[in-house]
């Protein structure tokens, strides 16, 4: 369980709205009722918006009430739907968003969502006053300020349930797989899979990928009888075909790999424990938060307790990788 801060109400909200904004992670359920439950509890009324930003923009939302999130906390993806909204980046559709919410008197929007949807949070806020809290959804887990994001633990054992499946082929074939899982800018989802997974290589964005080595690596491997079989997780990069790529080069180098390319499946499934704990009280804690008087701020998690950080930090910095943790999880899989 978690450490929660001790917070003294501060502020009355007659009603206030929630989203799910741009992709979606398994928790996200188990959060908006977090949400919506304790905002009930504070006799508050909750919108939820449908679609993310699009349906703020579209006026599509509806009233949430006890009932309407019961039976939800072990379903994946999110009730409330999601989408990536570009038309808000512009100034003046967060102007008629905000409007929108002042028409329907509602005091306060809790965003579920990743760097940019927290990032759209922020600029609302910033630029019409309506108070904002964020709450990191994301399988990534590369929000600045937090040490989990929601989805992140249920994307790490979906992977590393696919992989461990995939080294029994990979075992009988006597063949190298190359697996590719979730993870542009971040290589976190590579790094826990690759050691909880055994992998014999991980292969992320933040280091520089030299497929000579990695192919003679293979090769000396195979001569000395300790590798003529196993995994190399591939986290996808910012490049589509990263993975494809890789293998045909390693053809050319003389190796024979295989691909598998986990993709969506990692983003859906039924949440975690962990999941959807981490999920319940931050949910919690967000509307805890806003009744304190906070606004502009994100829940995150740190040393086991929950903690609050500015959105402002959250878009300005990066979250990168343990160096320490990266070295580790490179030697022990030589």
């Amino acid at each position: 369980m978690y450490t929660l801060p001790e917070l003294k109400q501060d502020k009355d909200f007659d009603s206030i709205a929630i989203m799910t904004s741009g992709g979606d992670a398994p928790g996200m359920n188990p959060a908006i009722r977090g949400v919506v439950r304790a905002a009930l509890s504070q006799g508050i009324k909750v919108y939820g918006i449908q679609r993310g930003y699009s349906g703020l923009i579209a006026d599509d939302m509806s009233t949430l009430q006890s009932g309407s999130v019961s039976n939800i906390v072990q379903r994946g993806g999110t009730v409330l739907k999601t989408d990536r909204c570009t038309a808000f980046k512009d100034p003046a559709v967060r102007a008629a968003a905000a409007e929108i919410l002042r028409r329907r008197g509602i005091g306060a929007l809790v965003v579920i969502g990743g760097d940019g949807s927290l990032t759209g949070a922020h600029l609302l806020q910033q630029e019409t006053g309506i108070p904002v809290i964020g709450i990191p959804g994301t399988i990534d887990n590369d929000i600045f300020g937090t040490e989990d994001t929601i989805g992140f633990d249920t994307a790490v054992n979906t992977a590393l349930e696919a992989i461990d499946r995939i080294r029994d082929t990979a075992t009988s074939h006597e063949r190298h797989f190359l697996v590719e899982v979730m993870g542009r800018a971040s290589g976190s989802i590579a790094i826990n899979v690759g050691m909880a997974a055994g992998a014999e290589m991980i292969l992320v964005p933040e280091r520089a990928i030299d497929v000579a080595a990695i192919s003679s690596e293979l090769a000396a491997s195979r001569r000395a009888g300790t590798g003529s079989s196993g995994i190399i997780v591939v986290a996808e990069g910012p490049t589509p075909g990263l993975t494809s790529r890789l293998a045909e080069q390693l053809r050319e180098q003389g190796q024979d790999p295989r691909v598998c390319i986990l993709g969506h499946i990692q983003r859906g499934g039924s949440p975690s424990g962990h999941d959807r704990v981490l999920a319940t009280c931050m949910g919690a804690m967000a509307v805890r938060y806003l009744c304190a008087g906070y606004s502009d701020i994100m829940v995150g998690v740190r040393d086991g307790s929950i903690i609050d950080v500015p959105l402002d930090d959250v878009i300005r910095f990066r979250k990168g990788l343990d160096p320490s943790l990266l070295d580790m999880a490179l030697q022990v899989h030589r």
